[in-house]
């Protein structure tokens, strides 16, 4: 399958190109080309580390809508063992935009949920782009119910550009059930870890990350309104987006500074796309280290902990 390159990896694509043709020639008895191969490997791995390592706010929120990063089902796949996908939201019906379910990771039981937007035209449509509608976010409490009642620990994966925003979605009480999810992740009395893997927007994203622990991706995003909804706002005008990314601390680091986030987890060089199995690896050991980390809290401390995390934010926004 042809990768996809965003504008700034274009003279990464060039080398990358480069390195086939030479492969290609290699490979069919032309030449002996292993010493080209290895300096033209070698640079291109020098080239991604510099470019990823000095990327901007907007660079920053186009590696995460990267159509190749992991998803929601990768990580089901990589990290949850013997997975049984829960669905509907006993009020409505099903919604796909967000998936979960129960499964064993590294050998304990966790329910686990979180935002899916498909590989493809069929899936993308099937997962209504990770924009979830109230029944989504009902199933979600739902979820996290059965892990209070089982006394469960709760990984939620969120990636969602925010909550759809059709009329039907509107009719059947979107706000409420955004406001309901939230609330119940506020007081569930298991360990929840939430983890933003690629563009955390808006309400949407925060009905599943109001955690105990809140971990975000090198490159992953996280902001209460889009770029482009921002420069509409600002500016009356959306092809603003990079001048608005650049103001709305959205980024990773802004976000440990504020308290918003409480971990970063590196990707590797290049993006979580350049190695998704590497990534999923990554992910998993610093899951494995929080859940362990949260193992001797009781109930209510669980839940004193989630409370003080959330009124430092409003706090140092105060200040």
């Amino acid at each position: 399958m042809m990768r996809h390159y965003l504008e700034f990896e274009r003279p990464i694509a060039d080398l990358e190109a480069k390195i086939e043709e030479l492969s290609a020639l290699s490979q069919s008895g032309g030449a002996n080309l292993d010493v080209e191969l290895d300096a033209l490997r070698q640079r291109t791995e020098v080239l991604r580390r510099e470019t990823y390592s000095r990327l901007d706010p907007w660079q920053k929120t186009l590696v995460a809508r990267h159509p190749e990063r992991p998803h929601l089902v990768d990580y089901i796949s990589g990290l949850i063992e013997d997975f049984v996908e829960l669905r509907g939201d006993r009020k409505f019906g099903d919604d796909q935009a967000i998936v979960g379910g129960l499964g064993r990771f590294r050998g304990q039981s966790v329910v686990v949920m979180g935002h899916e937007k498909g590989h493809d035209t069929a899936t993308r449509l099937k997962h209504n782009f990770r924009m979830a509608r109230p029944e989504g976010y009902r199933k979600a409490v739902r979820l996290m119910e059965m892990a209070e009642q089982f006394g469960l620990p709760v990984l939620t994966f969120v990636d969602t550009a925010g909550a759809y925003p059709g009329i039907g979605a509107e009719e059947r009480g979107q706000a409420e059930a955004i406001a309901r999810s939230t609330e119940k992740g506020l007081t569930l009395r298991v360990p929840v870890i939430a983890t933003v893997t690629g563009e955390g927007g808006s309400g949407g994203a925060i009905a599943l990350a109001a955690a105990n622990r809140v971990l975000i991706l090198e490159h992953s995003i996280y902001s209460v309104i889009s770029p482009e909804g921002a420069a509409s706002i600002l500016w009356h005008d959306g092809s603003r987006a990079k001048d608005a990314a650049d103001q709305m601390k959205i980024t990773a680091p802004d976000l440990l500074k504020m308290g918003i986030v409480d971990r970063i987890v590196e990707e590797p060089a290049g993006g979580a796309h350049s190695d998704p199995e590497v990534m999923i690896e990554t992910l998993g050991n610093v899951l494995e280290k929080e859940l362990q980390a949260m193992s001797f809290l009781s109930p209510d401390q669980l839940v004193e902990q989630r409370a003080q995390r959330f009124y430092d934010i409003g706090r140092k926004g105060l200040s």
